[in-house]
């Protein structure tokens, strides 16, 4: 563990700011990262406050008034460079995403993989910043619209993807031409440190250090100054629907924009006609992923009567096979949650459940080890259940059986939240009843796959409680820009639009 932390530079840090070079601060108050999975202390920082995120904000606009000239490809260039220097230590930084957060070490490298995806998919867009041209209705006119950099952006991140949700605005944003000042969650600092660092000093060769800032300090002094602040014309906060209804309110005060990405109480329906070897391999990765950490894990089943019996035996023996431990050994399926509140949350869910009539049929329990290790946790129970409405960020999974699709489909729509959906069926009618305007309500849909797992090709977002943003997909870019409509008079007239006549 230690060679890791040495290899990235992060062992006992003070600075809780980093505008290009760190900004030293002496009297934040000092967190600890300790794994979830033994309980170990990291590393410690010491908390920003107002004053250091001034320093980074200044430096940020610094750098964007000349970041923001540089061709595009150029800009996209440097962000190549950006997934490279990810690609070379990828080993040890997603080690150290499994140290600092718990998910086990394949989802750790792979959260890394996606950040270098990202870079990919953004150099792509550095030379396809396009707008259009359109035909003026008016003689010797000629219309067209032109994208322009908006400026810093505020990049808000939760705990549970420290590297990658970063990865999914920031590279993006660089090659629309922004600037980049990053909030991570206090329970994973360590990993945005490393991947602040490694970015920045690619940066600093092209003598840009600064246009990325880091910032790691509480909500009540530096989150609401940062989403107050009206210099930051863009905020992007992944987290839950509290946060994100707090970060809108404040935000849309001052009629900025808001990027948010939210919770998800995302669902699977199954059909008699699905492979069920494929749908309970679906199931358990959505559900059991990340311990239920996923904003996209899934929450709710929805099986058919006709297979709700064979299919939930299947499950909870699959359940009671999965390894449960140390996330750092390659046999390890699934790892810790976060911190003790995250337990609670578990142990307060499960009394809930149960105060409603839900019927535990597996798991329920907290591991007697080091570390914050539950079971993953069937339930058995009805759609109008209370708890349901809303989101438990653990392993817990509730189980409703159906006869007729058409239910399915509303239980299934009937939460607040909108993120991820899947259907399994072999049935192209019902696949595509599914995916249809009356069908899932959520902002991503699957046929034959589960509700985790999404590709950077795709936009990724929800609706609802969810919040509506959008990250990620083919035109992302367009949410860190400005648009721009231009039009050019090249004849010797002035003619109004729409037939107006003012002649002086």
């Amino acid at each position: 563990m230690k060679d890791i932390l040495q290899r990235l530079g992060i062992e006992d840090i003070n600075p809780g700011a980093w505008a290009g070079a760190a900004i030293a601060g002496d009297t934040g108050e000092v967190v600890t990262s300790y794994s979830p999975g033994n309980g170990e202390a990291l590393a410690s920082v010491r908390l920003a406050g107002v004053g250091e995120y001034e320093q980074v904000v200044a430096a940020a606009q610094s750098a964007f008034e000349r970041w923001r000239v540089l061709p595009a490809p150029q800009r996209g260039e440097i962000v190549r460079q950006m997934g490279e220097a990810m690609r070379t230590h990828k080993d040890d930084l997603g080690a150290l995403v499994t140290l600092e957060v718990g998910k086990i070490l394949s989802e750790g490298l792979g959260e890394v993989q996606e950040s270098i995806d990202m870079a990919d998919l953004a150099v792509g867009m550095s030379r396809q910043l396009f707008g259009l041209s359109m035909h003026s209705e008016r003689p010797g006119h000629r219309m067209y619209e032109q994208w322009h950099p908006l400026g810093v952006v505020g990049c808000i991140t939760a705990f549970n993807f420290p590297n990658a949700v970063w990865a999914w605005n920031a590279l993006v944003a660089l090659v629309a031409g922004d600037a980049v000042i990053w909030k991570p969650s206090l329970k994973a600092p360590l990993t945005a440190i490393a991947t602040h660092r490694m970015c920045d000093a690619v940066l600093a060769k092209h003598g840009f250090s600064g246009l990325l800032g880091l910032i790691i300090g509480g909500d009540a002094d530096v989150g609401e100054t940062m989403i107050a602040d009206k210099r930051l014309p863009l905020i992007s906060a992944t987290g839950s629907t509290r946060m994100g209804k707090r970060v809108n309110q404040v935000v849309a005060g001052r009629l900025g924009r808001c990027l948010l990405e939210l919770g998800g109480n995302n669902a699977i329906i199954v059909e008699p006609d699905a492979d069920m070897d494929l749908a309970i391999r679906g199931v358990a990765f959505g559900a059991v992923g990340t311990a239920g950490q996923r904003c996209t894990s899934t929450r709710r089943l929805f099986l058919h009567k006709s297979i709700a019996g064979e299919f939930t035996d299947r499950l909870v023996a699959a359940y009671k096979k999965v390894p449960i431990g140390d996330p750092m050994h390659a046999d390890t399926l699934m790892g810790p949650l976060i911190d003790a509140d995250a337990v609670s949350m578990y142990t307060q869910g499960l009394k809930d459940i149960q105060a409603e009539g839900g019927e535990i049929l597996c798991g329920g329990t907290v591991l007697d080890r080091p570390g914050h290790y539950v079971t993953p946790t069937v339930v058995r129970g009805r759609p109008d259940m209370a708890i349901v409405q809303h989101e438990l960020f653990v392993p817990i999974l509730y189980v409703f059986e159906y006869e007729d699709i058409e239910d399915a489909i509303k239980w299934h729509n009937d939460v607040p939240q909108g993120l991820s959906s899947a259907i399994f069926t072999d049935s192209f009618r019902r696949a595509e009843r599914f995916l249809a305007a009356h069908g899932s309500d959520c902002g991503i849909a699957n046929v034959n796959i589960g509700t985790s797992g999404a590709e950077i090709g795709g936009a990724f977002g929800g609706e609802k409680e969810t919040g509506g943003g959008r990250e990620a997909g083919s035109d992302s870019w367009k949410a860190y820009m400005r648009r721009q409509t231009c039009t050019l008079n090249w004849s010797t007239d002035l003619p109004l639009a729409q037939g107006v006549k003012f002649d002086i």
